[in-house]
C-alpha cells in the first residue's frame, strides 16, 4: 500500500466508523455486528500506527464513541469513561497478559467479570445522595440524564453512610451498565405487537433509547436496571478492584455476582468457558467477559492508550448461530387481524434452548430473504430474545425447495380476502368473525394484565371457540348457562368448572383501566389504559370523547386518539360493550376527584421483602399506586413501611435497625383495603 492509498483508506475508515458510531450511539439502529465494527476500528488503528503523519485529533481512535445528544445538558466526566478493547480468542487474551507482565512484572492477578450487554452510565453521590447521572457520550462529555437515572430499578437514591465512617465517601462516583431484563423486554415487545407497532430489536438498544427519553415517567415504565462495576473516590479506600466491588455491594448497589479473581490464563479461560453456556440461563443479556488487572496501583501504572485502558480488555462471545431446515411456513392471525408468516423448523439447540419455530416478521422480510420451504437457513439469537432467520444457504437449495406464495385470503375457514394498507408491511384479515382473531382477542381479554380470568387459557379458549360457546368477550359471561355442557368436556371436573365460573364472576370487579385495556383498542396499552381511566368517569364517557378532547389528555397522541375514535365508531364494538354492561361490567373510574380514598397513601413509600401469599408483588405495587403511594426498592429512614412476607431478606433487618414501621401481610392488606388507619 502506498502512502497515498493509506491516506485514502484511513479517511474512508474514519468516515465509515463515524457513521456506525452515529447509528449505534445516537440512532440506536446499528447495521453491522460488534465484530465487524471492531475489525474496521482495528484496521484504522493499525494504519495510523504505521502512518503517524496521518493521525488526526478527530479520528475515532482518539475518542470513545458517539456524540452527546443535544436535548440534554452536557456534563464533563471527572475521569474519562473509556471503552474496552475487544478480543475474540485465547491468543489475544494471552497477548494482553504478556503486555501487562512486560510493563509491570509477574506479580499480577486479574478479576474476570461477566460483561453485561447494556449501556454504560456514571452516577455521582454527594453526602450519600444521588446528585447526577450521565451517559458515557464521547467518553469526555456525556448527557445529564439524572431524572431518568433516578428511575432505575435497584439504584439507591440515597445511602446511609453512618456505617461507613471509616471511609471518605463524602463524594464518590459509581459506574455501571444499565440494562432491561429479558422478561421485561418481552413484555414491552408483546405490548407493541398487540398495538401493531414495530418491535424493538434487542434489550440493549431498547435500554439506550429508553434512557434518552425526555419524560422520566416513560422511562420508569420500562423497568431499566443496573449492575455497578466501578467505584471512584477522591482518596483510594482499598488497593484492589475486587475490594471495591465488595464495598459497592455493602453500600447497597447492585453488583453482578459473576466475578472472580484469576491468577493466570487458564483460570481466566475456565471462567470464560463456564459462562459461555451458563449465561443463557440468566434473565438478562450478556456478550462476553471483562478481564481487569486487580491492583488499582498497577492500573494507574499501566494507564491508557487512545480510547481504551491498558489494564482491561473484553473477551466477546460470537453471536450464536446454527443451521437447520425449514419444514413449513405457516400463518398466524393476531387479534388485530395482522397475518404473520412463521417458519416451522427442524428442532435445533441454540443458546440454551431448543428452537422449532422462528418468526419471519412480515411478507416483505420473507421476500427479501427469499426463504423457501425445505431451505437450509441460519438462525441466530445473539442479542435478541426471539430467534430469527438471518440468512438462507442458497448453495444447499435443492429442487424440492418451494417458494412461499403470499396468500390472498385468510387461512381460517371463511377464507376472507386479505387487505394491505398503504405504508404498512403487514396484510390484514378484516373479518370480525374470523375464529383465529376471536381466539386472540379472547386470550387478550382474559389475560392477567386485563380481566385476569384464571382457567381461560389458550387451550380452553380454543376448545370453547371450536364448540361455538365463545364468539366474543361478552359470551364469557354467558358460560354459566352452559355448566352442564362444560362438565361433559374432557378435563372439566366439578371443581374446575366452579373455579372457572367464580373467576369469571370475580372479573366483574376489575377496575376501569383493566376493562379499557381488555377491549383491545389498537395503540391502547396498559399505561395508556391507566391514563384514560384517570380522565373519564366510565366507559361511556370515553366512548363520547371527541378527537380534540382525547388529545388534551397527557400522553395520548394523535395515533392513539384516532384509534379510540375508530373503535367507538364501530357499531359492533358498541354492541359488545352494551352486552358486557348487561352482564354487570361497568367499572368505576380512577379519577381522583371521584374517589376520596385515591390519595389515601399519598407520599407514602413502601418496600417489600419476602413472598406475599395473597397477591403478586406487581399486584401489591399497583394497589399502592392506585391509592397514591409508591413502591421503592431500598430501605432508608424516609421509607414509610416495609412489608414483610415469607422468607424476608436483608431489607427486613435494615428496617429494624432504622426503626421503619414494619407490616406483616395481614396488616398490609388491612391498610390497602382501608380497614386500618395510617
Amino acid at each position: 500500500m502506498t502512502k497515498e492509498q493509506a491516506k485514502d483508506r484511513i479517511e474512508f475508515l474514519r468516515n465509515e466508523i463515524k457513521k456506525h458510531d452515529y447509528l449505534y450511539y445516537v440512532v440506536n439502529e446499528p447495521i453491522i455486528s460488534d465484530k465487524e465494527y471492531d475489525l474496521l476500528f482495528r484496521e484504522l488503528y493499525d494504519l495510523e500506527q504505521k502512518y503517524p503523519e496521518f493521525l488526526s485529533i478527530d479520528s475515532p481512535t482518539q475518542k470513545v464513541g458517539g456524540e452527546p445528544l443535544k436535548e440534554f445538558k452536557t456534563v464533563i466526566h471527572d475521569e474519562p469513561m473509556l471503552s474496552l478493547t475487544n478480543t475474540y480468542s485465547r491468543n489475544e487474551v494471552q497477548e494482553f497478559i504478556n503486555r501487562t507482565i512486560k510493563s509491570i512484572g509477574n506479580e499480577i492477578e486479574f478479576v474476570a467479570e461477566l460483561k453485561i450487554d447494556g449501556v454504560a452510565l456514571s452516577v455521582k453521590y454527594v453526602n450519600g445522595v444521588l446528585l447526577q447521572g450521565a451517559t458515557r457520550g464521547d467518553g469526555t462529555t456525556g448527557d445529564d440524564i439524572t431524572e431518568n437515572v433516578k428511575t432505575i430499578k435497584g439504584l439507591p437514591l440515597s445511602i446511609d453512610l453512618s456505617n461507613f465512617k471509616e471511609f471518605d465517601l463524602s463524594s464518590f462516583e459509581v459506574r455501571g451498565e444499565a440494562y432491561i431484563r429479558n422478561d421485561d423486554f418481552a413484555k414491552i415487545n408483546e405490548e407493541r405487537k398487540e398495538l401493531g407497532e414495530k418491535l424493538y430489536a434487542n434489550p440493549r438498544n431498547t435500554t439506550a433509547g429508553t434512557l434518552k427519553l425526555l419524560n422520566p415517567k416513560l422511562v420508569a415504565k420500562r423497568k431499566v436496571r443496573i449492575f455497578t462495576y466501578y467505584l471512584l473516590t477522591k482518596n483510594k479506600i482499598f488497593s484492589t478492584h475486587y475490594q471495591n466491588l465488595e464495598l459497592l455491594k455493602k453500600l447497597g448497589f447492585p453488583v453482578n455476582p459473576a466475578y472472580k479473581i484469576c491468577k493466570n490464563l487458564d483460570e481466566i479461560f475456565e471462567f470464560i468457558e463456564y459462562w459461555k453456556s451458563e449465561r443463557h440461563k440468566l434473565p438478562f443479556q450478556t456478550d462476553g467477559i471483562v478481564i481487569k488487572v486487580n491492583s488499582l496501583q498497577q492500573q494507574e501504572l499501566l494507564g491508557t492508550v487512545a480510547r481504551s485502558p491498558r489494564w482491561a480488555i473484553a473477551y466477546k462471545y460470537d453471536a450464536e448461530k446454527v443451521e437447520t431446515k425449514v419444514l413449513d411456513i405457516k400463518l398466524q392471525v393476531g387479534r388485530t387481524g395482522a397475518i404473520t408468516p412463521v417458519a416451522e423448523l427442524e428442532p435445533v439447540f441454540l443458546a440454551g434452548s431448543t428452537i422449532s419455530r422462528a418468526t419471519l416478521n412480515n411478507f416483505d422480510y420473507l421476500k427479501e430473504l427469499d426463504v423457501r420451504i425445505y431451505d437450509i437457513v441460519t438462525i441466530e439469537k445473539g442479542g435478541d430474545i426471539i430467534p430469527k432467520i438471518v440468512s438462507v444457504n442458497k448453495d444447499a437449495r435443492t429442487a424440492n425447495s418451494k417458494p412461499f406464495e403470499v396468500p390472498e385470503t385468510c387461512p381460517c375457514e371463511y377464507k376472507t380476502k386479505l387487505v394491505k394498507y398503504p405504508d404498512e408491511a403487514n396484510i390484514y384479515c378484516v373479518y370480525n368473525e374470523c375464529p383465529w382473531q376471536i381466539r386472540k382477542k379472547l386470550e387478550h381479554f382474559t389475560s392477567r394484565e386485563a380481566m385476569d380470568i384464571e382457567g381461560l387459557g389458550e387451550k380452553i379458549i380454543d376448545k370453547l371457540v371450536s364448540l361455538n360457546f365463545l364468539k366474543n368477550a361478552a359470551d364469557i359471561y354467558y358460560l354459566k348457562n352452559y355448566k352442564d355442557e362444560l362438565l361433559k368436556l374432557e378435563n372439566f371436573g366439578q371443581k374446575s368448572v366452579e373455579n372457572l365460573l367464580n373467576a369469571i364472576e370475580n372479573s366483574k370487579n376489575k377496575p376501569l383501566d383493566k376493562f379499557i385495556y381488555a377491549l383491545g383498542i389498537r395503540y391502547v396499552g396498559i399505561e395508556a389504559a391507566k391514563t384514560l381511566a384517570k380522565n373519564v368517569a366510565n366507559i361511556d364517557e370515553l366512548a363520547h370523547k371527541t378527537y380534540d378532547e382525547l388529545l388534551l389528555i397527557e400522553e395520548i397522541g394523535e395515533k392513539t386518539a384516532q384509534s379510540i375514535i375508530n373503535y367507538f365508531s364501530n357499531p359492533e364494538n358498541i354492541q359488545l360493550i352494551n352486552r358486557l354492561k348487561e352482564f354487570g361490567l361497568n367499572p368505576k373510574s380512577l379519577k381522583k376527584e371521584e374517589n376520596n380514598s385515591t390519595n389515601y397513601l399519598k407520599d407514602k413509600t413502601f418496600v417489600f421483602t419476602g413472598e406475599l401469599k395473597s397477591m403478586t408483588r406487581n399486584e401489591a405495587s399497583a394497589k399502592i399506586e392506585e391509592l397514591g403511594g409508591k413502591e421503592t426498592s431500598s430501605v432508608s429512614k424516609k421509607t414509610s413501611f416495609v412489608v414483610v412476607g415469607d422468607n424476608p431478606g436483608s431489607k427486613y433487618q435494615k428496617a429494624l435497625e432504622l426503626g421503619v414501621r414494619i407490616l406483616n401481610e395481614e396488616q398490609f392488606l388491612n391498610l390497602i383495603n382501608l380497614k386500618d388507619s395510617l
